[in-house]
């Protein structure tokens, strides 16, 4: 059996997206947290870790939150302007004909 062209290939592109959150979430704590765990040993302290721990967290939510905007929200392009499909852009473009 031959694959068409045209298959819609959406569980795979979902799966891709769901492995992006999570890796957007736990690069961030990881790094965060290592740096942390080498502090404490370096300086002999017990607090880095946790304090870095939750700014990587943090740094992850803010990451899956504009990941998350920019898929399910239609938001805006990093350039400040609002993404528009072609056809609207048609239409724009004949409105101001």
């Amino acid at each position: 059996m031959k694959r068409r062209k045209g298959i819609d290939n959406s569980v795979a592109q979902s799966l891709a997206m769901v492995m992006q959150f999570g890796i957007n979430m736990l690069v961030p704590i990881c790094l965060m947290s290592a740096l942390g765990i080498w502090l404490d040993n370096k300086f002999d302290t017990s607090f880095w870790m946790i304090l870095l721990f939750i700014v990587g967290a943090v740094a992850g939510g803010q990451n899956v939150y504009r990941m998350a905007r920019q898929v399910y929200g239609g938001g805006k392009k990093e350039s400040g302007r609002e993404h528009r499909s072609s056809g609207e852009n048609s239409r724009n473009i004949e409105k101001e004909k």
